[in-house]
């Protein structure tokens, strides 16, 4: 029988592949223009009274009593008269608080002198854990809260780039990513591949898919004994922008490839995430022994031990009304103990709702959703940041 007079495409070739790609980024390149219009960028909205006095730990009074005295500045006010500040103004409140506060350190969270640029990887050796929605969620809460932030993209499907307002398949097809300043020919400085935001205080280092080229030519380098390795390139490409951050972020990919080992061995701390489920627990566990034994080959390459100040494990897309999420929330602190944070980050609605627009629910308009699905969003997300702050602070040898 003759297929071609049946009516079925005798098979799907390569080139029609590449149209699929083409097709998709020239649609999503129209829907991120028409989302962020006019400035076909990402911008920030302004926060409520009631939300920057959570970010200053004062109270709502003593931000209204500080205006009406005249030691803060005045900010928009609406029809009703509520008042609403862009993120550089609560930086501005801060600075005064700072000066001005009883307890001054505590308006001035980041780095004092001596302190080391906390470098956290956010890991899981399987996708779906929520990696990329905690690390920018983690990395605008610490913005609001005053820290200098800088997020890298280490994953080559480049979701965080996306969601910052990039597109990275046409702004930086032709280089400007991570992979620049990783890369063993060519290097160019960290500084050079950092993207200011829309976001205060927070600094971004986008990835592409070139970044997965860094995989192949490891591997040669590690033949030809290139110098610097793997191991040691991230944390020295870090150091050239060591004295302008007191946190960084790393969104890795999921899996336990040389992009993953170059993140590990330039942290300070480990944020896992893991869905509460048997299957995701089997899979962390069988990522950690393979870390285990990876990091020690890579210790024996670089002559020098790698430790980290701590490895957290945070429950993610977390149901307190399913049973056996629950037992196996449980089952996870009873092995790992005191390792397990104690806040987990809830399965939510108003996150996935945010997400589709590419926001954050720190970014959407709270009138978008239903108040009690972004407050409860906002709850468990703000009880994650704050409780892996205090761990941050920890290892600064602070509380």
């Amino acid at each position: 029988m003759d297929d071609r007079n049946t009516g079925f495409v005798q098979g799907v070739g390569s080139s029609d592949i590449g149209a699929f790609a083409d097709n998709l980024a020239e649609s999503l390149d129209r829907q991120m223009k028409i989302a962020f219009e006019p400035e076909e960028r990402k911008s920030l909205r302004r926060f409520s009274s009631t939300e920057v006095a959570g970010l200053l730990r004062v109270s709502t009074s003593n931000l209204r009593n500080r205006h009406k005295d005249g030691s803060f500045p005045e900010v928009h006010t609406d029809t009703r008269g509520h008042r609403f500040y862009t993120a550089e103004e609560i930086d501005e409140l801060r600075d005064i608080l700072g000066r001005t506060g009883k307890n001054a350190d505590a308006y001035r969270p980041g780095r004092r002198d001596g302190d080391r640029l906390q470098v956290i990887s956010v890991v899981n050796f399987k996708g779906g854990s929520s990696k990329t929605t905690a690390t920018i969620h983690l990395a605008q809460r610490y913005a609001l809260r005053g820290y200098r932030v800088l997020v890298l993209d280490l994953d080559p499907q480049a979701s965080l780039t996306t969601f910052f307002g990039f597109r990275p398949e046409l702004e930086f097809a032709d280089g400007g990513t991570i992979y620049d300043a990783l890369r063993y020919s060519d290097q160019v400085p960290l500084s050079e591949v950092i993207q200011k935001t829309y976001f205060h205080k927070l600094d971004m280092v986008p990835a592409g898919l070139m970044l997965s080229e860094y995989e192949t030519e490891t591997a040669n380098a590690l033949t030809r004994r290139v110098q610097p390795i793997f191991a040691e390139r991230l944390a020295l490409a870090l150091e050239e922008v060591d004295a302008d951050y007191d946190v960084v972020l790393i969104d890795c990919p999921p899996q336990l490839g040389f992009l993953t080992l170059t993140a590990l061995a330039a942290s300070t701390g480990l944020l896992v995430t893991v869905v509460p489920g048997m299957l995701d627990i089997a899979s962390m566990s069988q990522f950690l022994k393979l870390a285990s034994e990876t990091v020690k080959a890579v210790e024996e390459a670089i002559g020098r031990y790698v430790t980290w100040d701590f490895v957290k494990f945070l429950i993610t897309r977390y149901e307190p009304s399913d049973g056996p999420q629950t037992q196996m929330a449980g089952y996870l602190r009873s092995i790992l103990a005191g390792q397990v944070m104690t806040e987990p980050m809830l399965k939510s609605t108003a996150i996935s709702d945010a997400g589709m627009t590419q926001q954050t629910i720190y970014e959407v308009d709270p009138g978008q959703l239903i108040r009690k699905t972004i407050d409860r969003a906002l709850t468990s997300v703000n009880s994650v940041a704050d409780e892996l702050e205090q761990t941050i602070q920890m290892a600064w040898g602070r509380r």
